[in-house]
Formats: C-alpha cells, sequence, structure tokens
C-alpha cells in the first residue's frame, strides 16, 4: 500500500492536492488518482473549504506514516542543501530540516562521521527498500554530467558546495556541478551559501565554469545598474573614484576594478553621473 500510495503522491516534494473531507485530526487531501493523505489540524489554513487546492510537502511521520504539511523544509527530495546535525544516535546523524521529524544521515551515508551541533552540505534522496526519505553528504554521485543545455551568460542558481586552491565547487541549478573561480569571486562565501551566477564556459569535457557576473555587454549593463544602486542607497553619491584600490572597490560594491571603471564610463556617456575628485555623484537626470 505504501509503495502505490508513493506512486501517486510524491513523498518528499511538493504536492498540489483537493481537500476531499474533514475529520477530528485534520482534512483529508488527494491527488487526481484519488488517493488520499492526511494534512494534520495544526497545518490546515484558516477559511479551507472542501474541493478547494491546497500545495502541501508530504513526507513521513514520526510512526512512518504518509503525511502532509505546510511548511517549507530546508531541502525536497532529489535536492541539496546546508544543514545541521541536531542530534547523533546508534544509526546516524539526525539533521534539522524545518519539520517536526528530523532527516537521517544513518553513518554509511556520511563522506566523514558528521558532529552535532555543525552543519554538512547533503542531498535528499528516497530509499526503495524502506520508502524513508535519507540525507547522504556523498553528494558527488548524485550531481548530473550531462543533460543540460547551458549558454554562456544564462542565470542560474549556485549553492557553494566546497573550497579547492583554485575557487569554490558549486551545485548549479540544484543538479550540476560547476567551479567559480577566486577571480571571480568579489564577497564572502561560506558552504551552504545560495547565489544568483551565470554560466561563464562550457569546456569540450563538460566541465562548466561559472560566474557572479555577466560577462561581455551583459556585464557592462548589470555593473553600471549596480553603481546605480549603490549610490541610490547611499544619498546619491560615493567618494569612489578611479583612484579607489581594487580592495575598497571590492569591499562596497562587490566586484572588480576593471568592471567598476567600465559601469563608470557607461554611466558618464549616459550623463546619469558627474564625476569630481570627490567622488561620483548622480545627476537629477537618474531620478
Amino acid at each position: 500500500m505504501r509503495g502505490f500510495l508513493f506512486d501517486m503522491i510524491r513523498i518528499g516534494d511538493f504536492n498540489e492536492l483537493k481537500t476531499v473531507r474533514s475529520t477530528s485530526v485534520g482534512v483529508f487531501l488527494e491527488d487526481q488518482e484519488g488517493t488520499e493523505i492526511l494534512l494534520p489540524n495544526k497545518y490546515v489554513p484558516n477559511g479551507i473549504k472542501l474541493g478547494d487546492l491546497l500545495k502541501v510537502f508530504c513526507y513521513l511521520d514520526h510512526e512512518e506514516r504518509p503525511i502532509a504539511t505546510t511548511l517549507h523544509p530546508k531541502i525536497i527530495r532529489d535536492g541539496f542543501a546546508f544543514l545541521f546535525v541536531a542530534q547523533i544516535n546508534r544509526i546516524g546523524a539526525f539533521m534539522d530540516w524545518g519539520l517536526e521529524k528530523q532527516l537521517l544521515a544513518p553513518y554509511s551515508e556520511q563522506l566523514k562521521p558528521m558532529n552535532e551541533g555543525q552543519g554538512y552540505l547533503v542531498h535528499c534522496y528516497l530509499d526503495k527498500d524502506t520508502f524513508r526519505l535519507v540525507a547522504t553528504s556523498k553528494v558527488e554521485k548524485y550531481l548530473k554530467k550531462e543533460g543540460h543545455s547551458f549558454q554562456k551568460n544564462d542565470e542560474v542558481s549556485l549553492l557553494a558546495y566546497r573550497k579547492t586552491n583554485i575557487g569554490w565547487e558549486v551545485i548549479i541549478n540544484q543538479a550540476f556541478k560547476g567551479l567559480l573561480f577566486f577571480n571571480d569571486i568579489f564577497r564572502e562565501i561560506r558552504s551552504g551559501d545560495r547565489l544568483k551566477g551565470y554560466i561563464k564556459n562550457v569546456r569540450e569535457d563538460g566541465k562548466i565554469d561559472v560566474s557572479l557576473q555577466p560577462s561581455g555587454v551583459v556585464a557592462l549593463e548589470s555593473s553600471a545598474l549596480r553603481i546605480v544602486d549603490f549610490l541610490k542607497e547611499n544619498g546619491g553619491k560615493t567618494t569612489l573614484n578611479d583612484k579607489s584600490t581594487p580592495e575598497e572597490i571590492k569591499e562596497q560594491l562587490q566586484m572588480s576594478k576593471k568592471a567598476f571603471k567600465k559601469g563608470v564610463g557607461i554611466l558618464y556617456k549616459q550623463r546619469k553621473i558627474s564625476l569630481s575628485e570627490q567622488g561620483i555623484q548622480l545627476t537629477d537626470k537618474t531620478f
């Protein structure tokens, strides 16, 4: 029965289900095939009516029963996230993923022994034998190596994974492995950080390089917009200029001095800023 249910309602993920009947313990929801799952009273939204569609996360409760919740976990099935260990016992590490029942990372799924209170990048999958959701820090084998259609400057989501001697390994769009080189980083990064990035290069061997800024003309427009936003946030002016050090520009704008100078050039030609020895100032035209 449990396997049949899992073929209908996707355990470990969000499902859009219809409210069909109300009981003393909660509301029962069903999918298009008529498979039901309980949404306990504490998660039932005010004003919900029978027949309403509701987006819920479905998983197994403490008694291994399928259950729905309106809470949003920190990780979903087949996804990746940085989670902290809440407690450890004889069967493994239990990780805080934002739900009442913690997510188990068995000892066999730990790349290195986990410690209570520490955070780890993990992948969540459904164990086909037990139908339980499991966390693993052996994430490499779950990263896809092909099947993408990335083009240069495509905007993507990044999850910082592991620091190397040349940059940060990242997970692109919750699926593919990429590399963010140190010379493309102008801010502090820690494992588990979620970032907006751009495809920089897809190599012949299939490896993917990414950047935190787009390249080419798009990058010039992006740097110019960032400078305008920064000026607006700081009263319309800044003491930064072409004599400012790369470190000062990186600290305040999270961009290279080269990108800064090109962005300033664009804005000056468009008469959106004025330049002086005291720095840069927005013109009235910008507002």
